[in-house]
This record gives C-alpha cells, structure tokens and sequence, in this order.
C-alpha cells in the first residue's frame, strides 16, 4: 500500500475518497526509562530509550491505519499527518496519530 504525505499518487489517478483513517497509540514511559533519560539530559547527549519507544509507537500507528485503509479496501493513503502528544499527571504516557484519507487509485 502507497502511504504518502502527499495530496495525490503520482502516475495515478485517485477514482475513490474512502475517508479518514487513523492509527493511534498510547505508550507508557517506565521508570527505567524516565532513569536513563534523566542521565542523558544531566550529562548531555541523547535519550536512546525514548526514541526508541517514540520511532515503536510511530511505526505502530502507521500500521495501525494502513490495516484500516485495507479494510476499506483503499489502494493507498494521501495526505499523512503524524501527531505527537504526551499525556498523564506526570506526563508518563506518550501518544502517537497517524491520520491520512483512504483512496482507490486507478
């Protein structure tokens, strides 16, 4: 399945708006990771755990949407936006959406 950013497909020609999908994702930030990342921004550098988790949660959301665009039937998915946004009293859980419209292309 073609997912793309993008209005349109080149070299085809979109024959059927199926409607928005998305693919959301809540993950929790442990304790270990919340520990690792406070070394890293104490001695500087990066946060190898949280990205590891945000790149997890990201891929998650984007499978998450393509399997509900095929369940559309939908050839592809345009005009993909990925949000990001942290939740919780103590801003522990990271949420992740992926949005684009579902489409037939001929």
């Amino acid at each position: 399945m073609i997912i793309t950013t993008t209005p349109s497909v080149e070299g085809s020609q979109i024959t059927e708006y199926l409607g928005v999908v998305f693919g959301e994702v809540i993950s929790g930030v442990d304790f270990i990771k919340d520990f690792a990342a406070g070394i890293s921004n104490f001695f500087g550098g990066r946060s190898g755990s949280y990205e590891e988790e945000l790149i997890h949660a990201r891929e998650q959301a984007m499978r998450e949407m393509e399997q509900r665009a095929r369940s559309l039937g939908a050839d592809a998915v345009v005009g993909v936006d990925v949000d990001y946004e942290v939740l919780g009293s103590n801003n522990g859980m990271l949420m992740v959406t992926a949005s684009g419209t579902a489409v037939r292309l001929q």
